[in-house]
This record gives C-alpha cells, sequence and structure tokens, in this order.
C-alpha cells in the first residue's frame, strides 16, 4: 500500500487535493493511505514551505497549490 501524505492547515485546497490523490489512485486501480498533516512544526519538518504539500511513501514530490492531475498519476505510478 502507498502512504500519501498531504501537508497543509486544514483548507480547501488542501481537502481538494486530498480529494485528487483519492480519485487518480482510484482511476490506477492503487489502495492508498491518505494521512493529512496538519501540524505546523511537521510541515516545516517536511520541507514544505507552501501548501498544500504531497509526499508520497516519504519523498515530497509537490508543494504549493494544487497538483496538475496528470503529474499526480505519474508520481502515484512510479
Amino acid at each position: 500500500m502507498t502512504t500519501v501524505k498531504v501537508y497543509g492547515p486544514g483548507c480547501k485546497r488542501c481537502e481538494t487535493t486530498a480529494e485528487m490523490v483519492r480519485e487518480a489512485a482510484g482511476k490506477l486501480g492503487l489502495e492508498v493511505e491518505v494521512e493529512k498533516v496538519t501540524d505546523p512544526k511537521s510541515i516545516a519538518m517536511a520541507g514544505v514551505m507552501s501548501t498544500p504539500g504531497i509526499s508520497i511513501d516519504g519523498k515530497l514530490v509537490h508543494a504549493g497549490g494544487l497538483p496538475d492531475k496528470a503529474k499526480l498519476e505519474t508520481w502515484l505510478s512510479a
């Protein structure tokens, strides 16, 4: 199972990003565990300077704004 962390304060963009991850995983037939990280210290320690941020299996792949759907699918399938 792939672990995806969505970093952000819980804003609408962060919620949308988490939903985009679930939709992309479903489209690819992948099982993912989506964890929302809202603690500012944890967000900073992950290296996220602009939210929302996304890490997949511990690797930060995106920070700042909504991710591109095609890129999100590429990151998940890698």
